[in-house]
């Protein structure tokens, strides 16, 4: 099938396929567009926040921005206030004979409430402002009591000093056991995005309301005025929070050889306010295959911190994400585009993009995944490939050239071209698979559904990342820390 037909198909699904009404209106898209009717795959049929990510940002391009409104609007009236999920959005919703119904992990596989929906629901609405220019809807009272309930939820008082979002195992895209409970990449990347994101949207409203510069402002202690009080200080400790966050970020999480070869030395059974190595980690912890993967001069965020046992698994999405939301400076992307292309065997191989590395094996996937049969050795979440991943490393790398040049560019545009050959070859034959099985991405998932939506819509994205608009790469550019 030729490029400009395959695009065309691909429109085609979403639009007459996927896209859903609610009341009327398109809200959303579900998850997997069923083969008929009567075959409505378990929660496939339903609309998932996390699923609806690259669906909204498509839809942003195209101007569509009235079903994104519905959609954030809709998300909206449903974020809980249960006393055990209160100022949680959900995983998906769908509509019932007339009503909605919407999971917060009551009906999930493993009763595991997703926290990367109310990340992205941040992060989703400052991206609608910003590329439709709706300012008004972000100064709704609907909208900045949302953003309040959402910050009040992550910003809380815990049992531990670190600024990282505590979650349990399967909260986010990985949603099954695979030993990433506590302080996951892809998780903290995110909290990182949806806190600059709700800070703009918090400004966009305190500028539209005369409090741009609330220093020099005297009434905003008015008992009155108590909504402003509290955005004033909701979005000084968010931006307090997002200091600390980077700065624990990049000292614990990123690593390249030389920092590998620190750790290693450090001694052990500290105790005391300055100690050299903080989590207690010891030289066995640290794996050997980490020398060849890492290489001279390649770096990356490890897949979790946790007191003695650091994952130091490669997390593709955390990645993209800490380049793309520049959590990570562009010295240390450059790092990290480098050590992609050269693990590129690895991590594109016969379908881009593998969404971790290396699976866990033999008894440590026994062990670590509860016998999950879904996510046996390099299938699934367990080192699976999965085609909707790529437009991440593609924004990524896009976003990256346009702020700095680089000598290794040459190499990274020919490894975006040759990846997206093979999506326009594979995705039409494989009927839009979900996700890929094997170290080389070449079969079709054992448990894969066909038709995903995200894969047809990350298709999409490429294709107009790459050969419509690079520039658009900047649809996903969010508030500057140093700025704020």
């Amino acid at each position: 099938m030729k490029e400009e037909s395959l695009v065309q198909l691909a429109k085609s699904l979403l639009y007459e396929k996927a896209l859903v009404k609610i009341n009327g209106e398109f809200v959303g898209a579900i998850a997997a567009i069923p083969r008929n009717q009567n075959n409505q795959d378990l929660n496939y049929s339903e609309i998932f926040i996390r699923d609806n990510v690259p669906v909204m940002i498509y839809l942003l391009l195209e101007g569509k921005f009235t079903i994104v409104k519905h959609f954030l609007n809709t998300c909206l009236k449903l974020q809980s206030d249960q006393f055990q999920t209160r100022g949680i959005f959900p995983t998906s919703f769908v509509e019932t004979e007339g009503n909605l119904v919407a999971d917060y992990g009551q009906r999930a596989i493993g009763r595991v409430c997703s926290v990367d929906a109310s990340l992205w629901w941040a992060i989703l609405a400052y991206l609608y402002v910003k590329r439709s220019g709706d300012r008004e809807w972000a100064t709704t009272s609907e909208v900045q009591i949302g953003i309040q309930g959402l910050l009040n939820l992550i910003l809380h008082p815990s049992f531990r000093d670190a600024p990282t979002l505590f979650v349990p195992d399967g909260a986010f895209m990985i949603d099954r056991p695979l030993d990433v409970w506590g302080n996951p990449l892809e998780i903290q990347a995110l909290l990182y995005g949806a806190l600059l994101s709700a800070v703009g949207l918090i400004q966009i409203d305190l500028d539209e309301k005369g409090y741009a510069d609330e220093r020099a402002t005297d009434n905003f202690h008015d008992p009155s005025n108590a909504l402003i009080e509290q955005q004033i200080h909701l979005k000084a400790y968010a931006i307090a929070w997002l200091k600390k966050l980077r700065s624990y970020m990049l000292k614990h999480y990123w690593v390249n050889s030389k920092i590998v070869q620190t750790i290693r030395r450090r001694p052990t059974e500290q105790y005391g306010d300055r100690v050299a190595n903080e989590y207690n980690i010891q030289t066995e912890t640290i794996p050997h295959w980490l020398q060849e993967w890492l290489g001279d001069r390649g770096g990356y965020l490890i897949g979790n911190v946790r007191t003695g046992r650091p994952d130091f698994r490669f997390f593709t999405l955390g990645n993209c994400l800490g380049a793309t939301f520049d959590l990570i400076s562009l010295a240390q992307q450059r790092s990290l585009f480098r050590l992609m292309h050269q693990n590129q065997a690895d991590l594109f191989a016969q379908m881009p993009l593998r969404i971790c590395h290396p699976p866990l094996e033999s008894e440590d996937w026994r062990k670590k995944t509860g016998y999950d049969r879904k996510n046996l050795p390099w299938c699934y979440h367990n080192a699976g490939h999965w085609p909707c991943l790529f437009w991440f490393f593609v924004i990524a790398t896009l976003r990256h050239k346009q702020h700095q040049s680089s000598i290794d560019n040459v190499a990274i545009d020919i490894l975006l071209q040759d990846n997206y050959e093979i999506l326009l070859k594979r995705l039409p034959q494989e009927n839009w698979a979900e996700y890929f099985d094997g170290p080389n991405g070449i079969w079709v998932g054992q448990q894969a559904r066909l038709y995903q939506t995200w894969t047809i819509v990350s298709f999409l994205l490429t294709h107009h990342f790459l050969k419509v608009n690079p520039d658009d790469a900047n649809i996903m550019d969010l508030p500057n820390l140093k700025n704020l």
